[in-house]
This record gives C-alpha cells, sequence and structure tokens, in this order.
C-alpha cells in the first residue's frame, strides 16, 4: 500500500493524525499535507529537533530522556503518544534517530531512528538501522514510517 492510500483511507474514514519528527525534519508532515483533502485529518505537526523542543512543545517528560537518551525505544514512545494526546488526534506518529553524518556513536550509530505510532491506549515502537547518506536515512525513515502506520491502522482494524 502506498502513502496515497494510506492518506485516502485516513480521510475515508474519518481518522486523525498529528506528528512528532526529530531526525525526519518535517518529511513526514510534508508526505501528508502534499494530499488533497487532508486538512480533514492532519490535526498539526511538531519537529521537536532539541530535546527542549520535545518537552516543551509535546510534553515529553525530560526524565525520559535523561534517563534513555534522546534516540530511544522510550523517547519514541512517549513523543507518538504524547503528540496524539494533546493534538486530540485519533493518531499520533513519531520519529527520533541520527541522520548523521555525526552525532552517532557506538550504542547508538549514525543511522539508528526509532519510529513510533499510537493509537488508543497502544503504542508500537521499532528501531531501525538505515545506511547512506543523512538524506537517505531520513528518506528511509519517512518511509517506514508510513508502513508502521499502516500495520498500526491494520491492527486497530481501521485498514483493511
Amino acid at each position: 500500500m502506498k502513502i496515497d492510500d494510506i492518506i485516502r483511507a485516513l480521510i475515508d474514514h474519518g481518522i486523525s493524525i498529528s506528528t512528532a519528527e526529530s531526525c525526519t525534519g518535517g518529511l513526514i508532515a510534508s508526505s501528508i499535507v502534499k494530499y488533497s483533502g487532508v486538512s480533514s485529518i492532519y490535526e498539526e505537526g511538531y519537529v521537536t529537533y532539541s530535546e527542549g523542543a520535545k518537552s516543551r512543545m509535546i510534553g515529553v517528560n525530560p526524565e525520559t530522556i535523561h534517563t534513555y537518551g534522546v534516540v530511544s525505544h522510550p523517547v519514541a514512545m512517549e513523543m507518538a503518544s504524547s503528540v496524539r494526546r494533546c493534538s486530540g488526534s485519533d493518531i499520533g506518529l513519531s520519529t527520533t534517530g541520527v541522520a548523521g553524518p555525526g552525532g552517532g556513536d557506538e550504542k547508538t550509530p549514525v543511522g539508528t531512528v526509532y519510529i513510533a505510532c499510537s493509537i488508543g491506549t497502544k503504542t508500537i515502537t521499532r528501531r531501525y538501522h538505515f545506511h547512506g547518506t543523512r538524506t537517505m536515512i531520513r528518506n528511509a525513515a519517512t518511509e517506514k514510517a508510513f508502513q508502521l502506520l499502516r500495520e498500526c491502522l491494520q491492527k486497530a482494524q481501521l485498514l483493511n
């Protein structure tokens, strides 16, 4: 299923979505808003690139960031559930990662990206490791975010 099919399904079913992006820097939001009619389902999107923005703008607990690191499963999960909750959307979709070329370390090398999707009381978070240039990593993360969104919609029985 392509992105346009996912967007069409959201519109057809009146399922609202909001996004919180770090390493993808708004690519998910841009991919959503290029479709006509999305104003009925796309509530809002945040590029929360810094640690402070994640806490200040969408309510990620600073202690979660301090304990697990900004690029982590718990932070991605909190980003998705927080943006869903604070926007009043049905779905929250988030990314946090290291797009490179610098910024990585042994534990979290360049190309590490966590993507989370929150629907209702359930949040699914996945860790990915992409290779390539910064642009390639960001594009791959955006594509995987839509794949995870499709999976979440199917699990919630909101999509065939």
